[in-house]
């Protein structure tokens, strides 16, 4: 098992510390690839996650957003009792899969349908963070500003 070491990173940058804890969680992902999803653009800002889940119920699956960590875990109750495998060969076992988000990235919609997970999210951003017209005024008139009337 490989392990990165990132203390040299923290000592050389400064306002970096949570592009580097990005980094370090990363490399230390212990999911591994069960379950397997897949990241999908849908638009310019919006995405799908699909997550694999076949065989669990939704009142087995927990979605959460907290401070930009989407985390979906899988917790399915033991009904072995009765069973008897002679083989078993299909994954059932609980999960926690996490997905850092973007600034301005909001879940829409999560939905289950033919053993996928499908979780909708959209890049939201503020009205002050986009793009807005400035008018050039020349000297013989004054400026004006979106949503203010010429006097």
């Amino acid at each position: 098992m490989r392990t990165t070491d990132f203390s040299p990173l923290y000592r050389s940058v400064v306002g970096f510390d949570r592009l580097a804890a990005l980094l370090e969680t990363a490399a230390a992902d212990t999911a591994g690839g069960y379950p397997p999803y897949n990241i999908e653009r849908t638009d310019e800002n919006a995405y799908r996650i699909e997550i694999a889940v076949a065989g669990f119920r939704p009142d087995e699956l927990n979605i959460e957003v907290k401070e930009n960590l989407l985390t979906v875990q899988g917790r399915k109750a033991a009904n072995d009792d009765q069973r008897r495998f002679l083989h078993r060969g299909l994954a059932e076992r609980d999960f926690d899969r996490r997905f850092q988000l973007a600034d301005y990235v909001v879940v829409t919609e999560a939905k289950l349908a033919d053993g996928l997970l499908q979780i909708s999210l959209k890049r939201e951003l503020p009205e002050a963070l986009k793009p807005r017209r400035i008018e050039i005024a020349t000297p013989d008139q004054s400026p004006l500003i979106e949503g203010e009337k010429a006097a």
